[in-house]
């Protein structure tokens, strides 16, 4: 971790930046003000561990950590490890930069990112397989500038899963949650910056991993 200086953010700044690691891939996005947006992906595995703030110090470049207005998250669902590896270091990075820290939806980035695909009117179903035969599953209302959360993440037998797709009222478009998901960074950037646009500052300590399970058989 690079050694970083404690101050607030210069207001006339607003790089925001995203951490994603809830997969077998590190994926990060920078953008000002969500223009010129810039991303990369790496699959990493179980490299992700030792190649992290490797990877973080290089692509920072040529902003600094001065820069940056706020962080995102991939909170999860996903991967309990890296899920756990980004949340605690974009808390540490938030603390010491001392600048508000998003945590979104893993399922929510899958939804952003895909809604240009689903067909106008209709729901985005992003269901993720889970331990021990249970699914993820969440609920979503794409808007033209902002996503409606219709059911939170949620863990659940198929079955039930099945039986919650079935009683919505609404026509619904099911998405499967793919191994690889850094390609959502920029997403989960986007929908960051959409809550800070709104005038919301979370601080580091509110964001908190959602594992839905305890990590058996990782």
């Amino acid at each position: 971790m690079p050694a970083l200086k404690n101050n607030r953010f210069n207001f006339v700044q607003q790089y925001g930046f995203a951490i994603h690691t809830s997969s077998p891939d590190l994926g990060f996005a920078i953008a000002l003000n969500m223009s010129d947006c810039r991303h990369s992906v790496w699959e990493l595995g179980r490299d992700l561990a030792t190649h992290l703030h490797f990877y973080l110090a290089e692509f920072l470049l040529p902003q600094t950590w001065s820069d940056l207005a706020f962080l995102a998250v991939a909170r999860g669902p996903g991967s309990f490890t890296g899920t756990r590896l980004g949340v605690v270091t974009a808390r540490t990075l938030a603390q010491q930069l001392n600048i508000p820290l998003f945590g979104v939806s893993t399922l929510a980035a899958i939804a952003w990112a895909e809604r240009a695909n689903i067909p106008a009117g209709q729901a985005i179903a992003v269901q993720m397989r889970a331990q021990r035969g249970k699914v993820f599953g969440a609920i979503y209302q794409p808007g033209e500038t902002s996503l409606k959360t219709i059911l939170p993440d949620t863990v659940m037998s198929p079955a039930r899963w099945q039986q919650t797709l079935e009683q919505e009222q609404i026509p619904l478009h099911l998405l499967e949650a793919e191994a690889s998901l850094g390609y959502t960074t920029p997403s989960l950037l986007d929908l960051a910056y959409q809550r800070w646009r709104q005038g919301q500052r979370p601080l580091w300590r509110e964001t908190l991993p959602f594992y839905g399970q305890h990590p058996v058989g990782e």
